[in-house]
């Protein structure tokens, strides 16, 4: 019988310590990989920026009301940053084309079939809320009038957040739509639209928030004023 129980604790330690292991897996070891994934991601754009290297498009430069059109996104990698001050001046995360498993371990996700930075339409991103770097985890904190700022290499993009974080089924597909349901809007424009894991450690909801094109600028003119400290 002693013999039983000893072997019945052993197990339990062993069991115990696996499953310690396994969360401090989750909750460090793959924000440490998501962390220098991003970060490399972050690289790749700019030392491509330096060099010249940017989406293509119209020759017209970029103004208020005809941002630069870019060329084709490629499946998988960066192509823009994103910086959303309300979760941290240091907050900056690189965005790449589609919303897979694979691709969202490296920073956050543009829906494929969603309008493409800057452009007439709703530019949809997904990101985690927890683990691989928890790049959403602060989702809920965010406002009305907050702003979301990208660059692409030659223009940056600011948007203004309409709403709270509204919460939703996963089924809910039309919250990307090119305007977007029970968004508020009446008709056509330039949209933004954010996703993410609601609650925070589950995936049974999202939460939503959506934001329209304040203005834009080329990266020549220096950072945006909602980027300014």
């Amino acid at each position: 019988m002693r013999v039983l129980l000893r072997t019945f604790s052993e197990l339990c330690i062993t069991v115990g310590t696996l499953i310690v292991l396994f969360v401090a897996y989750v909750l460090f070891w793959t924000g440490v990989k998501a962390d220098n994934a991003m970060d490399s991601q972050i690289d790749t754009l700019q030392d491509r920026w330096a060099q010249g290297s940017v989406p293509s498009g119209t020759d017209d430069k970029p103004t208020e009301s005809t941002p630069k059109k870019p060329g084709p996104y490629e499946d998988g990698k960066p192509f823009a940053v994103m910086y959303i001050p309300r979760l941290g001046f240091t907050w900056n995360k690189p965005v790449l084309q589609g919303t897979g498993t694979e691709t969202l371990k490296k920073g956050l996700g543009h829906y494929g079939d969603t309008a493409q930075l800057g452009q007439k339409g709703n530019f949809a991103v997904a990101g985690h809320r927890r683990t691989y770097g928890d790049p959403f985890k602060d989702f809920p904190k965010l406002r009305p009038d907050d702003a979301v700022v990208l660059t692409d290499g030659t223009t940056w993009f600011t948007y203004r957040i309409d709403n709270k974080p509204y919460k939703t089924l996963p089924g809910d597909v039309g919250v990307i739509d090119a305007v977007p349901r029970k968004s508020g809007y009446d008709g056509p424009g330039r949209y933004l639209t954010l996703t993410t894991c609601e609650p925070e450690w589950g995936h049974s909801h999202r939460l939503i928030v959506w934001a329209h094109l304040d203005g834009t600028q080329p990266v020549e003119a220096g950072k945006p004023e909602a980027l300014r400290r």
